[in-house]
């Protein structure tokens, strides 16, 4: 994996070393501190309007140059120490966030060519998208209330570094990370080798160590849609998802600080990307559903039926849809019971409550695939009803579930009411990134990637439908 050379900091940021910034121990997961290019990236926004990001230690944001033009950056954050705000952990295992590096930004005109940051180029989407990887829950687990504390210095036990670089060496027009971005909440037992030193908490010494890091090869090589996932909630990393990653305007009140202002910042409406050929991503924010019925009179009601309206017109705008959200609507996970039993989950039901009142297929006809994240596994369910294909890509970084879906399911299951399932595929216990390349205008190839870039599962897309190689990957 190239290392982040590429992106280096500024010089002044060789400081943060004296901080705890101590990042895994691997080559890969390392950050050249030498040089003065700081960490650029680009997002796709609304209408799929690029947003060129800089993470600097420098006093003013850089210019760019669009073309044959120079523009200097705009501030979008600058450097902060956030106060202390309640969040899903106990005061005494938590600590204010520190952002140390301003966040600079510039919205890319769509008709743009070319982008520079200093010598560096920056990747600008084509006019058609026709290959796109899929990766998700990346960052390395450090939870105290479970006791789950991932190797972060192992690059095997915590690979998305390898992820990362294989992924990259594919070469996509385009990135979907379908959310959970920081997973180091806790600090991690000193007498623990596997995960001594590593950075924790929420803030940019953990984005470092759990994203901008291990996942440099890759944001070089492409512009990224990224999905907010329950770990980006304002209760955990919502202050660092909208300082630096979603691809809107950061307002006051909606930036995860005050927890008074929650209800702003927990929400944000969906948007469209265009894909070219009649074919667009629809992203949603689902980041803040209960896995139970969502109640009447909740917040989130209102806000996910809002939700489903707005989905439903930007359906209307392509004749084929990719929705991407962070939990699985239309997916199984399974657990072991007392008894050793298998026993099977179905897809989130808040979401389901809330969509499948307005309409009992839960999604609008005119969505074909679903892409998201949250089950620590890779699956793809494909259904004889008429409901979209959902594939979980959920298998980047973090610790893997270990439970096996079935090979065969049982005669009634199925993860969302009246869904039935035509075909079901999965990978359980293996860490990978999906790829997707157009193949027509309805049709895709799907392809699943080990770490090291070997393919292991392969499927194909008609329309709403999908069937893979192998029902089972070993």
């Amino acid at each position: 994996m190239s290392r982040l050379s590429s992106f280096t900091f500024s010089r002044s940021l060789i400081l943060l070393a004296t901080m705890g910034l101590l990042f895994c121990c691997t080559a890969q997961a390392q950050t050249s501190m030498a040089g003065d290019t700081p960490i650029a990236y680009v997002v796709l926004g609304e209408n799929g309007v690029p947003v060129a990001r800089v993470l600097t230690a420098d006093k003013q944001c850089p210019v760019i140059r669009l073309d044959t033009r120079d523009i200097r950056m705009d501030v979008r954050a600058p450097p902060e120490s956030v106060p202390l705000r309640p969040t899903l952990l106990a005061p005494a295992d938590s600590k204010p966030s520190v952002f140390p590096l301003r966040t600079c930004e510039k919205v890319i005109p769509l008709n743009t060519k070319s982008i520079m940051i200093g010598d560096r180029p920056l990747p600008l989407p084509p006019t058609e998208i026709k290959r796109i990887v899929v990766i998700g829950d990346t960052g390395c687990r450090l939870k105290k209330g479970d006791k789950s504390y991932q190797a972060c210095n192992d690059n095997n036990l915590y690979p998305f570094a390898r992820v990362a670089a294989a992924a990259a060496n594919w070469k996509p027009d385009l990135v979907v990370h379908v959310g959970d971005i920081i997973y180091r909440e806790n600090a991690c037992p000193a007498d623990d080798p596997g995960c001594a030193g590593s950075p924790w908490g929420y803030g940019w010494d953990a984005w470092q160590a759990d994203f901008f890091g291990p996942g440099a090869a890759l944001l070089k090589v492409a512009p990224w849609v990224m999905v907010r996932g329950n770990h980006e909630s304002c209760s955990r990393a919502g202050q660092g998802w909208w300082r630096m990653v979603d691809p809107r305007p950061l307002l006051p009140g909606r930036d995860c600080n005050d927890a008074a202002n929650d209800e702003n910042g927990d929400y944000s409406d969906p948007y469209a990307v265009p894909l070219g050929g009649d074919a667009q991503l629809i992203v949603l924010d689902t980041s803040n559903t209960l896995s139970g019925v969502i109640q009447p009179g909740d917040i989130r009601q209102i806000k996910y039926r809002d939700m489903y309206s707005k989905l439903d017109k930007l359906s209307q705008q392509a004749a084929y849809n990719i929705v991407t959200n962070h939990h699985p609507i239309l997916g199984f996970s399974a657990y072991k019971d007392k008894h050793g039993e298998v026993n099977l989950l179905p897809g989130n039901q808040g979401l389901q409550s809330v969509f499948g009142a307005i309409n009992p297929l839960i999604m609008p006809l005119r969505v074909n695939v679903m892409l998201s994240g949250h089950v620590h596994l890779w699956e793809e369910v494909s259904f004889s009803s008429p409901h979209p294909t959902q594939f979980v890509a959920g298998f980047s970084g973090t610790t893997e579930d270990l439970v096996p879906l079935p090979a065969q399911l049982p005669p009634d299951a199925t993860p969302a009411p009246g869904a039935v399932v035509e075909h079901l595929s999965s990978w359980v216990n293996g860490f990978g990134f999906m790829t997707m390349e157009r193949k027509g205008p309805k049709q895709w190839d799907v392809k699943v990637w080990d770490i090291a870039g070997r393919q292991v599962n392969t499927c194909s897309v008609d329309g709403r439908h999908s069937v893979c190689e192998l029902q089972q990957v070993k």
